[in-house]
């Protein structure tokens, strides 16, 4: 039976896309904006309650001065109400299945809209799909195909159209976009990163995308590790700090979500996740050297969304993956960093993840260790099934509602910030013309 949210009852604001050279300037004085919680109203204060001085005695020869008229006091009643909050009322009319579906990101097969993209926003009711390679043919279709996925949602909740747009080697563009460089390539460039998240946005937004799993924070201190190697932007953190917090203000700035990866560091291991779980002995401390630090400095500066990687963490939890690790997710990313926004996890598809846990049990754990965003991008039944786990859970008492909620509340801020596509975009010349200019 489907199972469609009601009409989304805000309208984020619409972004007419600014020049890259804007978008240092602008960084996440939007984002902040949206995401600070309302000032309470002040309350009128009760007056004083005191026995009236008695009357002065006028001065002989003075006139007496006139009695003054008094004021009545303010009506507590008359108060003026505070503005509605539009994320709440949206909430509190979403039932507990939207509820759930709002955490899964489907990935997708094909070049269009097919059954699968029907059945995960129609009758799943996904909050969002990914993108890959796989779905990308030319310009004209890549754009039919994101505008069909808006199409498919319609006036619901708006969708989180994802994608891995890094440049180099991950890169998810068309063949008629200029190429962009590995990030570790440009480390000695003199580059203006903020400038390259602005082109980075620029990419996205012309192909209707919202949100970008980039940048990559990851430090490349392990020269056997093939899984991160030149997506990272230095081997140094000095250097993956300055370089990932400027291109992720870049695309916040230019409308775009962020979302730094992969938590707590991906670039001292040396097996891919991909195909098994990849382990971290370092202790904490060892971590807080290096490895923690371009993470800090990125929340530090408001980062909207962190994704946590299917790293086993040896020295804080040596059961489960970060991904689906309450001690990783809610204690060190939560309340020893601070980190307030939206947490994804990796694909839950990933041998990392499957080759001990199925989809359902997977996606329960890691809504249970406080991720908000959940990744199935392989299969239309591993989506289903994620689903279903989650309500089975809720109906058991195992996930409460309080807990969705929370997690459901994260994901309509981000999209009330930038789920809504832009009135002006580039075309696909204007983003290959802002490619040579950042080449210099």
């Amino acid at each position: 039976m489907p199972r469609n949210p009601k009409s989304f009852v805000f309208k984020p604001t619409r972004r007419v896309f600014g020049g890259a050279r804007l978008i240092s300037a602008l960084a996440f004085l939007l984002f902040c904006a949206g995401c600070a919680e309302p000032s309470p109203v002040p309350t009128a204060q009760e007056p004083s309650v005191l026995s009236p001085a008695p009357p002065l005695m006028p001065s002989p020869g003075l006139s007496p001065a006139p009695t003054p008229v008094p004021t009545p006091d303010p009506s507590p009643g008359l108060s003026p109400a505070p503005p509605p909050d539009p994320v709440l009322e949206t909430l509190e009319g979403m039932t507990i299945e939207q509820k759930a579906a709002q955490m899964l990101m489907a990935g997708i097969e094909g070049l269009t809209a097919g059954t699968d993209a029907v059945a995960a926003i129609r009758e799943t009711g996904a909050g969002g799909v990914i993108l890959f390679s796989r779905n990308v043919e030319s310009a004209e279709q890549l754009s039919r195909l994101t505008a069909s996925l808006r199409e498919l949602n319609g006036e619901h909740i708006p969708l989180l159209i994802g994608v891995d747009e890094e440049g180099g080697r991950v890169s998810r563009m068309p063949p008629e976009v200029e190429n962009l460089p590995a990030a570790f390539t440009l480390r000695e460039k003199g580059t203006d990163y903020a400038a390259l998240g602005g082109v980075l946005a620029a990419e996205c937004l012309t192909f209707g995308f919202n949100i970008n799993f980039a940048p990559v924070l990851d430090i490349r201190s392990n020269a056997s590790n093939t899984v991160i190697g030149d997506r990272a932007y230095g081997s140094a953190w000095e250097e993956v700090t300055a370089a990932g917090v400027h291109v992720m203000n870049g695309l916040s700035g230019a409308g775009v979500a962020p979302v730094i990866k992969h938590f707590p560091g991906h670039g001292d291991t040396a097996a891919d996740s991909h195909t098994e779980l990849p382990v971290v002995t370092k202790t904490v401390d060892q971590l807080w050297e290096r490895e923690l630090l371009p993470f800090q400095a990125a929340i530090d500066a408001g980062a909207p969304a962190v994704m946590v990687g299917h790293i086993l963490l040896e020295a804080v939890d040596d059961g489960l993956p970060c991904s689906l690790s309450p001690r990783v997710v809610n204690g060190l990313l939560r309340e020893e960093m601070g980190f307030r926004g939206v947490v994804c996890t990796d694909d839950l598809t990933m041998a990392a993840v499957t080759g001990s846990y199925d989809i359902g049990e997977a996606a329960v754990l890691a809504a249970e260790a406080g991720c908000d965003l959940l990744l199935v991008c392989h299969g239309a039944d591993a989506l289903l099934e994620a689903r279903d786990a989650l309500l089975a859970a809720i109906d058991s008492g195992r996930l409460s509602e309080p807990r969705l909620d929370e997690s459901v509340t994260r994901l309509l801020k981000l999209k009330a910030l930038y789920a809504e596509p832009p009135e002006d975009v580039p075309t696909p010349a204007e983003v290959n013309a802002m490619i040579r200019e950042f080449l210099g």
